[in-house]
């Protein structure tokens, strides 16, 4: 399946400023599968070194961590030879390695040629115990598959094609919208990890891809584990299980698990938060740029990692979701905002990776945007519903009370002209932000 990031990689490989790569992400995203790709066809030779998979790799890494000793014995593990740029390494699932993490400094420093890729599902536990080399890598995250991602895994490269985007938008055509609603229902059931796309697609069963989706719940729960022996499984169980129904609200954390001590539930999502299994989204009074210097560590709501786990953990009726006339409504409109929350951070977020929301609490008039973005050093509030202008009441207070904002953007399913009134554009669901 051809995942965006490949094109990512491709101009990394070209770069003359080039450091060893680090592809960021949840586990079973893609991350392995779209690495060896890369490499495959775009060197002469892809060495694979799975950290998780053999732990006798870690001896290389125990004592000198020269680059040219460290090939040396990875030639000899392999039994192939590395050849600066002809020859990819890739350290797989490289946090079970904490020496392999360190050693890229040096790769940098010593041996820039030679083009070395890393992954992990887990970095985010290794990087707060070692002295990771910052600036001497290079990050790119990569999420689950996004709209565009799952139309051309399912033969409708055409139509991914024709996914419009807010710059460009024109009127879209009735049977090009109504081809992409029809698909976005999919999507919502299926979602964007792989293996349940690849089972959908070759089955065209949504019972199958939901079996998927189990699966993958029940190992996220046991890899956590392992890595965090110190953590209640009872609390990460019911987190797991009830944070997909809280997206696109408010949350409290006496709320989220009224049985448990606050600390105990603060911990758990907490390793939730690393495995990025789920974002936090923060308010911010956007005051200014950057967004995040703005925020309330108080004021959050979360985003699930996917939304066809998240589907699948809430129990939504299926048949609801193909036959409602208008899908922003399903499950209290949580599934459309867990869809652009999920679109967005797979576009890079708001700033550096992060989501934010704007919310304003008072007695006499509160008001909550669903997010905010900056874009070229312009500030758009989105709200994802339905409805006229004069129903976008808390639109048009955030508007109002920052006058430099240009305009804002309102998503949805039911609308496929471009319309704007009072500094509100309505746009499409799918439309690319």
């Amino acid at each position: 399946m051809k995942r965006d990031i490949v094109e990512v990689m491709l101009r990394w490989k070209d770069s003359q400023s080039r450091k060893p790569l680090i592809v960021r992400g949840a586990r079973q995203v893609g991350k392995t599968y779209s690495v060896k790709l890369f490499g495959a066809e775009h060197f002469k030779d892809c060495v694979v070194f799975d950290f998780e998979r053999d732990r006798s790799l870690q001896a290389i890494f125990s004592g000198d961590l020269s680059p040219s000793k460290i090939v040396r014995e990875l030639e000899i593990y392999a039994g192939k030879r590395i050849v600066p740029g002809e020859t990819v390494v890739f350290f797989d699932e490289i946090q079970a390695c904490e020496r392999a993490l360190m050693s890229l400094r040096y790769f940098y420093e010593e041996m820039p040629e030679l083009h070395i890729l890393a992954a992990g599902s887990l970095l985010e536990f290794a990087m707060s115990s070692i002295s990771f080399p910052v600036g001497r890598v290079t990050f790119e995250w990569m999420r689950p598959m996004t709209f565009k991602e799952f139309l051309v895994a399912s033969g409708k490269e055409i139509l991914a094609e024709n996914i419009p985007d807010r710059i460009n938008i024109s009127t879209v055509s009735e049977n090009l919208h109504h081809s992409l609603v029809e698909q976005l229902r999919l999507y919502f059931l299926v979602g964007g990890m792989p293996e349940a796309v690849k089972r959908f697609v070759e089955t065209g069963s949504l019972t199958e891809a939901q079996k998927v989706h189990e699966d993958i719940i029940q190992s996220y729960l046991q890899s956590l584990l392992s890595y965090e022996t110190r953590t209640d499984s009872g609390s990460l169980d019911h987190l797991m299980r009830s944070i997909p129904s809280h997206v696109g609200a408010q949350i409290k954390y006496t709320h989220l698990d009224p049985e448990r001590r606050i600390e105990k539930t603060k911990k758990s999502l907490a390793v939730l938060e690393k495995a990025l299994l789920v974002h936090l989204i923060q308010a911010t009074d956007v005051s200014g740029l950057p967004l995040g210097a703005g925020t309330s560590a108080k004021i959050m709501k979360p985003l699930f990692v996917d939304i066809g786990l998240m589907q699948t953990i809430c129990g939504i009726d299926v048949k609801e979701i193909l036959h409602a006339k208008d899908i922003n409504h399903v499950y209290r409109g949580a599934l459309a905002e867990q869809f652009v929350g999920q679109e967005l951070l797979a576009a890079g977020g708001s700033e550096n990776g992060k989501l934010y929301y704007w919310s304003r609490r008072k007695k006499s008039s509160s008001a909550e945007v669903d997010f905010v973005i900056a874009r070229n050093g312009c500030i758009y509030p989105i709200e994802v519903k339905s409805g006229a202008a004069g129903r976008m009441k808390s639109m048009h207070i955030f508007l109002a009370e920052h006058p430099f904002v240009e305009k804002g953007f309102v998503l949805s399913p039911v609308k496929h002209e471009k319309q704007e009134v009072d500094r509100i554009e309505f746009l499409p669901l799918y439309v690319t932000l």
